[in-house]
Parts: C-alpha cells; sequence; structure tokens
C-alpha cells in the first residue's frame, strides 16, 4: 500500500515527497504523480514510484491512484477549474478504495471573504461526503513575498492592499513537513488544521525587516484596491492572478490569512521558518 503525492512536478508537491522520505517512508511506498513525468523522473531514480495523472482525464487518475492506501490531494492551480478537477481526483480516490486523502485547502475557507475561499469550501464539502479526510488549511506562503524580493528593491518598496493585516505565512517546506505528518502517523482523521507561521506580521513589519536584512531602506506602499490591481497588471500579472491576489490582501486586511491556532508548528514538532529566516535565504 502506497501514499500517492499529486502535483510532484509542484513546488509544494516535491517539498511533500522530500519531506515523506526525510520521515522514513520507503521510496517504494511513495507514488509521486504529474502531468509531465519527465519533470520528475529524479524521483524514479531514487526509487520513488512515479505516474502521469492529469486532473482533466479520469483515466490518468484511476491508473494513477491504483493500489494506494492514502493521498495528499494538492489544490490546483486554475481557479475556475479548481472544483472540478478536484471532484474528479476524490471520484478516482473513492474508487481506489483510498482510506485516507489530506486535501491542501486555505486558512479560514470556510469563513474567509478571499475570492479562492470557496473552491476549497466546496471541495471540502464534496470531500467530506465521500471519504475519511484531514483539510490541511494552509495559510499564505513566504515565498510569495520572497520571490518578489528583487523587483522590491529595485523599486525600493513593497506594496499592496492589506493595511494593518497580521500574516501568519509559512514555507512551503514547512506545509508539506506537516502533510507528511499526517500521511505517516495516525489520528489525524476528521481534524482540520488552521496552518500558519508562528511569527505574523503586517507587510509594514515585513517591510522592516527586508531593510534590516539588505540595509536598504524599503517601505510598504498600501493602496486602494483598483490601485493595487493596474499595479499588477502593469507587471505583467494575468488578469485572473491580480484579481486573486487582491482579493487575498484584502482578505489579509480583515485578519483573515492569521492564526494562532498553533497547528503548524505542534504537527511538524518545531518551530516554523522566520520571515527573517526565508528573507536571508532568499537573498543568498
Amino acid at each position: 500500500m502506497s501514499i500517492v503525492v499529486t502535483a510532484a512536478s509542484g513546488q509544494l508537491g516535491r517539498h511533500a515527497v522530500e519531506a515523506l522520505l526525510s520521515r522514513g517512508v520507503p521510496a517504494s511506498r511513495i507514488v509521486a504523480t504529474g502531468r509531465d513525468v519527465t519533470k520528475i523522473k529524479d524521483l524514479a531514480e531514487r526509487g520513488v514510484v512515479v505516474r502521469r495523472a492529469d486532473f482533466a482525464e479520469p483515466a490518468s487518475l484511476a491508473a494513477a491512484f491504483e493500489g494506494a492506501e492514502k493521498l495528499l490531494l494538492i489544490s490546483t492551480t486554475t481557479p475556475s477549474e479548481r472544483v472540478a478537477n478536484h471532484r474528479r481526483a476524490v471520484d478516482a480516490a473513492v474508487a481506489a478504495n483510498i482510506s485516507l486523502v489530506a486535501y491542501t485547502s486555505m486558512l479560514h475557507a470556510d469563513t474567509s471573504t478571499a475570492s479562492l475561499a470557496p473552491t476549497h469550501s466546496a471541495t471540502e464539502q464534496y470531500l467530506r461526503e465521500r471519504l475519511p479526510s484531514v483539510m490541511l488549511r494552509n495559510g499564505w506562503y513566504l515565498e510569495n513575498y520572497t520571490s518578489q524580493l528583487p523587483r522590491v528593491l529595485q523599486g525600493g518598496a513593497l506594496i499592496g492592499a492589506a493595511g494593518r493585516g497580521r500574516i501568519s505565512a509559512a514555507t512551503r517546506a514547512d506545509y508539506a513537513d506537516a502533510a507528511a505528518v499526517v500521511l505517516s502517523s495516525d489520528g489525524h482523521t476528521g481534524e482540520v488544521y488552521e496552518l500558519g507561521g508562528d511569527h505574523a506580521f503586517t507587510l509594514a513589519e515585513l517591510a522592516t525587516a527586508v531593510s534590516v536584512a539588505t540595509g536598504r531602506r524599503i517601505q510598504y506602499t498600501d493602496l486602494p484596491a483598483g490601485t493595487f490591481t493596474e499595479a499588477l497588471l502593469d507587471a505583467g500579472v494575468p488578469a485572473e492572478l491580480a484579481h486573486v491576489l487582491v482579493s487575498a490582501d484584502l482578505a489579509m486586511s480583515r485578519d483573515e490569512m492569521f492564526t494562532d491556532s498553533g497547528d503548524l508548528r505542534r504537527l511538524i514538532g518545531r518551530p516554523t521558518t522566520t520571515p527573517a529566516e526565508a528573507i536571508a535565504d532568499a537573498l543568498r
């Protein structure tokens, strides 16, 4: 019996496979899936089972999930296609008699006003009605900010529409480690984990942390939603993604990306990565 990880060719999925291996799960018991298996062929060379899985092709999901005991269902990236994709994956998991599905949802999916929340909430409901499950409600990624550092340093400013909202962000590796714990140990069925970093921050505080790390004066500029949208579009961000990012910032302004549950720290058994650590790592 094996553990299937969807989207293993993506960043979170790759981290999840590595976390499972680090926690002692034999490579032969891990099934890494993706639409393009050439991106994960190195995992096959390490003994991980690699299978093609395309959420738009139910037959590929059936083949990918065959013989699986547990499944890490990583949410797909295109919001307009997400619910249909997830339902096909859940249906395939039911047909494969999978005993537990861990789903990477979003923080406060049932109450958040962010535009992504309804897709996650609908998936959670569909999954609960059909299979034993665990909801991994991941908060924001620290990488969403550290990946912007070159542009921030060039412009001398971090922009957004999050006001003074607190953000409990963590790294993809932290969230992946939590998923690996849930998939490789018992006692998690039915749980809903609100996952976020130990060190919540406002975007103004994050700008200060960048200033300290770089020795350059970086300020946070809070923008009206419309102005922030225009700035993202001018920077070449696709319209759908710009809408998602602005909606997320507005949710942040209402503290909807904040949690003090401590669930992530307890699951991984260590402190979460701090913003300063993530910034330092990105600057190396």
